[in-house]
């Protein structure tokens, strides 16, 4: 029930162009009807009419159920001769958790494409990046997603740009730049092509009186140097306390800072240093992003690593009624719409959870001072190893400390900043491997070699391996089996038993640990 390669012309005939088994045709028609925003982002509708394509909580009037067919993404419907809605926008849609949908090959190069891994590169780098021909890689995309790598990467270079010409001051130069595209001529042509119109009258049409209400509201990047502010969507609800609850458990001081409801980090990517704040606006299902003008160039990379640091494209309501069903109703209610925190790069994270041993929440009373010492270690590694931030912003004042760096220290230089051998061997070990190229840290690298990787570093072992790969791999199915914590709080004695236990939450036993810990460490609060 694919069909995302049809035609255009095969495109007015009433048929579905889901690209997941689990959404049959009945269930998008009731998803639009009801403007359920459960599914935004999880399909979208092309109108056969108008010939264009609307996310299913498009405030349009409903378009007659013959005259609609359904993709799996955005990118099949374009590629079907669609294009994409001026009032709902799909560009602003949450993503899919593509992992849960599509096989690993293709999973992993579509990350890496929506990160801009085809700006300015061939398809034939990418695939030597994923150990793959690229003739294999271009088959498992066109078979699991229905698009070539060339035609997935224009449609994520074009709806960013579609987003930075309605909701910024960008020119037009820069918006062809910020959206990945090498020439201005080629963004022009192909935004002409695509869209049936061109970027500057795009701009008019946002501009305009009429716009409608619950868009983004343009501020852009100006002259004074204000910063790029933008919104990401996601899927609700979002447990954005418990979001920033869990990332303040392990974060960098000089580098992340928590503010009530808002979060900021200092960052480096493609080689470009900023800062960048997001805060949770519930009323309109989405984050509010306060960007440096710095970063401007590297946006693609940047907003798709946001995107996995806050696990926006998870479908909570899936993934919550999955565990009801497996006998955490009671947390569950508690806890409605728990993410996993990612990783904004992925040795950051890693070092800092062997550096804390792999804390989750906060611990009892009697550890607590355990705890303060190890913040003052972590406090001390980023001093010492992490590069200044010039000018400091807001108390960011540091950049995470580099692989690089912390491989030059080695396990005698983190010994002299206070950290125990055995926890300095490891960490010393995990940098100058990533360093070299021979650990990838990031969610398109293969779980179980990186997993494997891990667990063979001294002092490591399977708790906090699959702690890492939980939050670096961003693995919904990574479970420690083997906490203590997690074993009390599930109510049974052993790993083996509580793995037993667990298999009824797969492939989501990342989301019932996390539920699992809060309970036994907040006391069902």
């Amino acid at each position: 029930m694919t069909g995302h390669g049809a035609s255009p012309t095969s495109a007015d005939a009433s048929a579905s162009d889901v690209g997941s088994p689990d959404l049959p045709e009945h269930v998008c028609h009731r998803a639009i009807e009801a403007r359920d925003p459960r599914f935004d982002g999880t399909f979208f509708v092309g109108i056969t009419t108008t010939r264009i394509y609307c996310r299913p909580v498009c405030p349009s009037r409903r378009a007659d159920p013959g005259h609609r067919r359904f993709f799996g993404s955005a990118a099949a419907a374009e590629q079907a001769g669609f294009r994409p809605c001026l009032r709902c926008r799909p560009e602003l849609a949450p993503g899919r958790a593509l992992v849960d949908a599509v096989s690993r090959l293709a999973a992993a190069a579509a990350q890496r494409i929506g990160a801009g891994a085809l700006n300015g590169r061939p398809v034939a780098s990418l695939a030597s990046d994923l150990f793959v021909s690229e003739r294999h890689l271009r088959r498992a995309l066109k078979r699991d997603l229905g698009v070539s790598p060339v035609e997935l990467a224009q449609t994520h270079r074009l709806l960013l740009a579609k987003r930075l010409l309605a909701d910024t001051t960008l020119d037009v130069s820069g918006v062809a730049s910020a959206s990945g595209f090498q020439s201005l001529r080629r963004f022009n042509a192909l935004f002409r092509d695509r869209y049936r119109m061109s970027p500057t009258a795009l701009r008019r049409t946002s501009r305009s009186p009429g716009r409608p209400s619950g868009t983004t509201p343009g501020v852009g990047v100006e002259p004074s140097g204000e910063p790029l502010r933008l919104t990401i969507s996601y899927r609700p609800p979002l447990a954005w306390d418990r979001v920033l609850a869990l990332l303040r458990r392990n974060a960098l001081p000089g580098v992340e800072i928590f503010d009530g409801n808002r979060y900021g980090r200092a960052v480096r990517v493609d080689g470009l240093v900023g800062v960048v704040f997001a805060e949770d606006v519930p009323e309109r299902r989405a984050l509010t992003l306060e960007i440096s003008t710095s970063l401007v160039p590297a946006l693609m990379p940047l907003l798709a690593r946001l995107r996995r640091l806050f696990d926006l494209d998870a479908e909570p309501a899936v993934v919550d009624a999955h565990l009801e069903e497996g006998g955490l109703a009671r947390l569950v209610r508690r806890r409605p719409g728990m993410r996993i925190p990612g990783a904004f790069d992925g040795f950051e994270v890693a070092m800092a959870i062997l550096l804390l041993g792999g804390a989750t929440h906060s611990r009892p009373a009697p550890r607590r001072r355990r705890r303060i010492a190890d913040r003052d270690l972590v406090h001390g590694v980023v001093e010492a190893l992490g590069e200044p931030l010039q000018p400091g912003t807001h108390g960011l004042v540091r950049l995470a400390p580099s692989p690089e760096r912390v491989a030059d220290a080695g396990a005698r230089g983190l010994g002299a900043l206070g950290v125990p051998e055995r926890r300095a061997t490891a960490i010393a070990d995990l940098a100058a491997r990533v360093a070299r190229g021979e650990i990838r840290l990031d969610p398109a690298g293969d779980v179980a070699d990186t997993y494997g990787a891990l667990i063979e570093l001294p002092w490591v072992g399977e708790r906090l391996a699959t702690v890492v790969a939980m939050r670096v791999l961003h693995w919904p199915d990574a479970f420690p089996a083997s906490d203590r914590a997690l074993q009390r709080a599930a109510g049974v004695h052993g790993a083996a038993t509580l793995r037993a236990r667990a298999e009824e939450w797969r492939p989501w036993r990342a989301y019932a640990a996390l539920h699992l810990w809060a309970d036994f460490y907040e006391g069902g609060a």
